[in-house]
Order: C-alpha cells, then structure tokens, then sequence
C-alpha cells in the first residue's frame, strides 16, 4: 500500500531540514528544533488544516530573532551567560503561531541587538547569503539570511535604528518595520525599550504583509486620519542631498527616482537635516542611556567569561555614564525633530531613501568593528525607513510612519 502525500506544513519541513544540511550554514542559527518536533507539529498542522480549520499561516515555516521568547527555547541575545527559558511565547510569536506558522528555530544576531554588522556574537558571525566574504547586516542577521536562503519563509527580526531595515536590504529580502506600538514588544529582550520594534522578513511582499497583518492584529485602534492607499499619482519624498552616499551608489538611488518618475509618481527631494539630526541622537546622544537600562546590571556582573561581546559590552558600559538630564533634553529635542520631520512629509506618501551607504566585508568589520558600524548607521544615510536599496537595487519595504 503506498503511503499517502504528506501536507504541505510536512512537506516543508522536510524540504527545509535538507536544505539546512546541504547549505551547511551553522553560525545563522543558535537553536534549531529537532527533526522529530517539527515533524510532528506539522503533522498537527496539516490535519487542522484537513479538518477545516482556517490557519492563513499553515506550511510556513518561521525563524525567530533569540531576542524573542519562544517556548521551551533558551532566549539568550546572542549571550551564553545571559540565557533563560521562557515558559510562553512573545506576543508576536504566539500570533504567528495561532495563524499556523511553524517555529524552526532561533536565529543569531549582533549580541543584545547593538550593532548594525550581524558579526558581533560568540555563535559567530552571520555571513552574506550569496557573497559569503561579506556581512549580513544586523542585528537580526541569523533571520534575514534563513529567509534570504530560503531555509525560513518568514523570520521575526528587531529594530530600534536600523536592526531590520539593513539585513533587509543587503539581503535582498522584503522587511516591515511597524509604526511603534503596532506589534506588541512582550516577550522581547529590550534594546532601546522606547524604540523597539518587531518586524517582519520575508522574500515576497503579500507573504511579509499577511504576516505583519496577524502579528499586528487589533494591537491598538487604527488613526481616523490614516489613508488606507496612496492616490493615483502619489507624491514620494527623497533626500535632497546626502553627502557621505559613495558617486556609484548616489547614481544608482537617482536612477530608481527616475524610474519611479517615469511610472508616474511625483518624486520631489526635501530637506532632511531633521532626520539625521534625530538619528543621531540614538547613535550619539543621551538616548543610549536606555541600552545600559536594559542589560546594564548583567554586565556589570559578568565578564567575558560569560559570552559576552566586547565591543558590544564597551558601548552599552558608557551609556551608563550618562547623565539623565542629558537623556531628558535628548528626549525633548527628538520630540521637536519629529514635528520638523512629520511636516516635511506633509502631502507625500512615502519616503525614499538609501538603506545603506556601502557592503563592507568581514575583514572590513574585523580591522575596524566600531567605525565600519559607525558608518552603517543612518546618521550619515537616512534616519528613517527604507524602501529602496542602493545599489544593486534590493527590495526593502518599510512603514512611512515610523517615528523619526
């Protein structure tokens, strides 16, 4: 008697645990669930979806940023010592997972999401998926290259400044950073907790919006004064000058201005001092007082003994010198930036800019880890985020309402 055609949730499975093999890509994961589990999950989910039950997600599989609770997972932030076992799910997980999606394993990242470079944990550096000389990107590096690679169909990352918007598009990958507070950040270690946000990869755009869609749900009600489409002839927003974009690149995001231009979208430059001014007080200013507020005491404790990247940990150190009236005044002054900002964007519908200056390479990174960082961020790029990439053009989608 033959045995009958697995499920599609089983049939990926499959398909995926052969491709990990094949591909032989360890440093993208820290915890992959065993073969058995997964299988007989989906065999779970393929008899739901028999019975009738409605799992818009079911045969997708998902990888989870390990700064994100996934149930009976370590969550360690890409620091050993750090590590402990949630006994729920994040909120955003627990969403994706009730819609049928199936958890195949937490990936690696820039260690306590600081860093912009996806090399700076103990479980290795996450290297490009088609250039393997190259970064990643970070810090959700492990989730953009498990989409990037095909291994995940989605893939939970983070972002506070640039954390999702830069593996996205170095990747060539679709990602989508919430307007803040849309997703729920429960059950994700914190960053920058007033900055943190889920997102979402995934290698097309109707995959990455319907789950954005559940893991958003009915988080918060929706803003009467929000359009829900753009008009026929939309008005996009671009940098009118940004000075550090290396001549190549300058050529090529102008290019992608002219061929929106000639698909009949009023593309027209605006002045955007106040978006990197904000940016830069992130990267910068006092507002990084609230890295040292979210793992400083567990540096404090422990040393490299536990795992603990040292640049990553000399970074967060500092912030906690900082005084807290300059944190107050950084945060009036980015309040003042938004408004600034926001009335730039009046009458547009999106905003275009770069997602990065440059693609540096592992050595790049490894002879200078703070200034080729230091470069990637959007204080000399764009504040805010992307959806186009430099050159070569690479598909990154991202909210126009994000908080500048």
């Amino acid at each position: 008697m033959s045995t009958p055609a697995a499920g599609a949730a089983t049939s990926r499975v499959r398909a995926a645990l052969a491709a990990i093999e094949t591909i032989d890509r360890p440093e993208i994961w820290i915890t992959l669930r065993g073969a058995d589990e997964l299988l007989a999950e989906a065999a779970a989910i393929d008899t739901a979806v028999a019975g009738g039950a409605h799992l818009p997600l079911a045969g997708l599989l998902l990888a989870v940023k390990n700064n994100v609770d996934v149930a009976g997972i370590p969550t360690t932030a890409a620091c050993p010592g750090f590590a402990y076992t949630p006994d729920k799910d994040a909120g955003a997980v627990a969403r994706l997972r009730a819609a049928g999606a199936l958890v195949l394993g937490a990936t690696n990242l820039d260690q306590f999401a600081t860093g912009l470079v996806g090399t700076r944990s103990p479980y290795g550096a996450v290297r490009d998926s088609r250039r393997p000389g190259f970064i990643s990107g970070g810090s959700s590096s492990g989730s953009a290259v498990a989409v990037a690679l095909g291994l995940a169909d989605i893939a939970i990352g983070t972002d506070t400044a640039g954390s999702g918007r830069v593996p996205a598009g170095l990747q060539g990958i679709v990602g989508i950073k919430p307007t803040l507070h849309v997703v729920s950040t429960a059950g994700v270690v914190p960053a920058c907790r007033s900055w943190d946000a889920v997102t979402i990869f995934a290698r097309h755009l109707a995959t990455a919006e319907l789950a954005m869609g559940v893991m958003a749900g009915n988080a918060r009600d929706w803003p009467s004064d929000v359009r829900l489409a753009a008009p026929a002839r939309p008005r996009v927003a671009y940098p009118a000058s940004l000075p550090a974009l290396p001549e190549a690149w300058a050529a090529e995001f102008h290019r992608n201005i002219q061929r929106l231009q000639g698909l009949g979208v009023d593309a027209e430059p605006i002045e955007f001092d106040a978006f990197l001014d904000a940016a830069r007080l992130l990267y910068d200013g006092a507002l990084v007082a609230e890295r040292y507020a979210a793992v400083g005491n567990f540096l404090a404790e422990f040393d490299g003994g536990a795992g603990v990247d040292p640049t990553v940990a000399g970074i967060i150190r500092a912030a906690g010198k900082l005084p807290a009236h300059r944190y107050v005044a950084d945060t009036a002054r980015l309040e003042e930036l938004k408004h600034t900002a926001m009335e730039r964007l009046g009458g547009f519908d999106a905003l275009l800019v770069p997602t990065a200056p440059f693609h540096p390479t592992l050595a790049d990174v490894a002879a200078d880890p703070v200034g080729v960082n230091s470069r990637m961020a959007p204080t000399r790029t764009s504040a805010t985020s992307s959806t186009c990439a430099p050159w070569p053009f690479r598909p990154g989608k991202w909210t126009a309402r994000s908080s500048a």
